[in-house]
């Protein structure tokens, strides 16, 4: 093996220097024009994209030179074990990976820490490893692809695109690529074998190609529903492309914020509904959005909005640092370093890593901050009870603003907040009827004595599971609130479109919500409400499971499985369903079949001798 592993060094080491060079000049030219360490999410999924297709291409190029016949015979006719040869290719891969890819990056971090007033956190040092294994999953996969059976060679493609879609942050990431690096590396060994066209032969190759393959046919299964959704469009009665339906939850989160009001008081029996009616068109009505998604983490190797506060009075910038879990001042001019800052008089540490929402002001879960240019210090403004996790900005509400948390809505004096420094105490909290990843919107307007909030639920039932409505909910100054009216929204999309994603396969659509969820914590903002699934839907999902198991006992015996193989495949395809049978007809080609031609009768000579005698 390590013959092997020096011979493959010695054949790419020149296209490894010239990509190490280049390499180093993309880097010197981007750290010129941007600090890439302080971007949105985006910029590294689209960098991470970039890398991995180098480590797809040239495992297509390096499996693909090998993989034919004479070359694959030569390769493995050695006096090593197969597996052996395969894991020496994989180690010089990797070896080249780190000279081209993770070396360049690691200098280039260094450069920007010694040599740049930049902040540079020790976390950001993980972030070549995070490319080098992602570079080392991609190639991988395109192994396996060169090296696989061609009915289902394009199955382990489907984990290196889990890594982009996964929760997981930090040095769970870290173990996350890790593994899928284990699970990729043991599927490439398995098919690291002379005859490329059979398929895997052991219950472990079985599951390692297996579960890949079958979850990656459920998301294209999933996908096939959007032709349908295009048909629709095509037609011209999508409730998505034109007029929606009156009455649904398309046309309430579309509606005017008046409009939305009044239909909820059309059936009202109240006799204050029609003065409310009169004082909705003549009040300003105000949107309070539920747009913060999620917060970062500590630690977290990529950021979901870089936190940067630009002083243009000071003409100073701050950059917040993790490590210090404060802010480190540079200024403009000079590019002089400034020192840190913290929060108050006291300089202290956030105990949380803030986002960045412009005009000075800093949003953790639980609180809210503002810089004062003049004192130049960072002041807590408002506070939320413990658990409780801020949804949205402040937006204002006449003299009042407005806060979205995960448990209610806060509305504090808008004036108090312009002239003083101090943590404010709310007027009113205002208690959501609902999960706060179900609010689609909330409208208000303000009354004499209170205020006229509409809440709209519904978020994901145009595509998944649950259900639309609408609450219309009035509050006095004193901050005692009453339901005066609810409707439920009429779904827009059929019921099977909207389960779809569900009953195509129970088992390996919680499967893919868990994959996606592994090794990150819940987040607050993101629950729904629970809701029982129709039972329609889970009638047609054992339908289709039923249906799928028969069809995998049709299919083993065409494919000649073994009684064991055959009756394991009916369980797996009673299980996942309809992806299992999918993946059962590419995993095993049909049985050959040897046809009977009837022999030709012909005189025996024996008898024609003895006829001939006889004449």
């Amino acid at each position: 093996m390590r013959e092997i592993y020096l011979a493959e060094l010695r054949r790419f080491r020149r296209s490894a220097l010239i990509l190490t060079l280049l390499h180093l000049a993309a880097l010197a030219f981007c750290l010129r024009m941007i600090d890439p360490l302080q971007q949105r999410d985006l910029f590294y999924q689209l960098i991470g994209t970039a890398y991995g297709l180098l480590g797809l291409l040239f495992g297509l190029y390096q499996m693909g030179s090998y993989r034919r016949p004479n070359l694959w015979l030569q390769l493995l006719h050695r006096p090593v074990h197969q597996r052996r040869i395969g894991l020496g290719l994989i180690l010089a891969s990797a070896t080249l990976a780190a000279i081209a890819i993770a070396l360049p990056l690691w200098l280039a971090l260094l450069g920007q820490d010694l040599l740049t007033a930049r902040v540079v956190d020790s976390r950001h040092y993980l972030l070549p490893l995070a490319i080098w294994l992602i570079v080392l999953c991609c190639y991988l996969a395109a192994a396996y692809t060169m090296l696989a059976p061609k009915r289902y060679s394009a199955a382990m493609l489907m984990l290196p695109l889990l890594l982009f879609s996964s929760a997981a942050s930090g040095l769970y990431a870290l173990l996350l690529q890790m593994l899928v690096l284990a699970w990729l590396l043991l599927a490439v060994l398995d098919a690291f074998k002379p005859d490329l066209t059979r398929p895997p032969a052991s219950a472990g190759g079985t599951l390692l190609v297996g579960l890949p393959l079958q979850l990656g046919l459920y998301v294209l299964l999933v996908f096939a529903a959007l032709g349908y959704q295009l048909a629709w469009i095509v037609v011209g009665t999508h409730p998505l492309n034109g007029t929606p339906p009156a009455g649904g939850y398309v046309e309430a989160t579309r509606a005017d914020g008046a409009d939305l009001l009044d239909a909820a008081l059309v059936d009202s029996t109240l006799p204050e509904s029609s003065l409310w009616r009169q004082q909705i068109r003549l009040a300003d009505t105000f949107a309070v959005a539920a747009d913060a998604s999620g917060y970062p983490l500590r630690q977290q190797l990529t950021n979901i909005s870089p936190t940067v506060l630009v002083d243009s009075d000071r003409r100073e910038m701050w950059t917040f640092s993790q490590d210090s879990m404060r802010l480190q001042g540079v200024s403009l001019a000079d590019r002089r370093e400034l020192g840190s800052l913290g929060v108050g008089p006291e300089n202290s540490a956030f105990t949380e890593v803030p986002l960045a929402m412009g005009d000075g002001l800093l949003l953790t879960r639980e609180a809210l901050y503002r810089y004062d240019s003049e004192t130049r210090q960072i002041n807590r403004r408002i506070q939320l009870p413990a658990g409780e996790s801020v949804a949205g900005a402040l937006v204002p509400v006449g003299e009042a603003l407005a806060l979205l948390s995960d448990q209610a809505l806060y509305f504090f004096d808008a004036r108090e907040f312009a002239r003083s420094q101090q943590p404010l105490t709310p007027r009113l909290r205002v208690a959501l009827h609902d999960a706060i990843g179900s609010l689609t919107r909330l409208d208000l307007i303000e009354l004499l004595d209170g205020y006229l909030i509409s809440e709209v639920y519904g978020r994901g039932s145009t595509d998944g599971p649950g259900t639309a409505y609408q609450i219309l909910t009035r509050t006095d100054a004193q901050g005692r609130s009453q339901t005066v009216a609810e409707r439920a929204l009429t779904p827009d999309f059929p019921l099977a479109l909207r389960y779809y994603a569900w009953w195509l396969s129970p088992a390996l659509s919680a499967l893919r919500q868990a994959a996606v969820n592994a090794l990150s914590r819940p987040e607050p903002l993101s629950l729904r409400s629970e809701t029982e699934t129709p039972g329609p839907m889970v009638m047609l999902a054992l339908m289709l499971m039923a249906l799928s198991a028969a069809g995998s006992l049709w299919l083993g015996r065409r494919q000649g499985l073994s009684p064991g193989w055959r009756w394991a495949w009916v369980a797996v395809c009673t299980l996942l369903s309809l992806p299992a049978l999918l993946s059962q007809r590419l995993l095993y080609p049909d049985a050959e079949r040897q046809i009977d031609h009837p022999a030709r009768r012909r005189r025996p000579v024996e008898s024609t001798a003895v006829s001939g005698s006889l004449s």
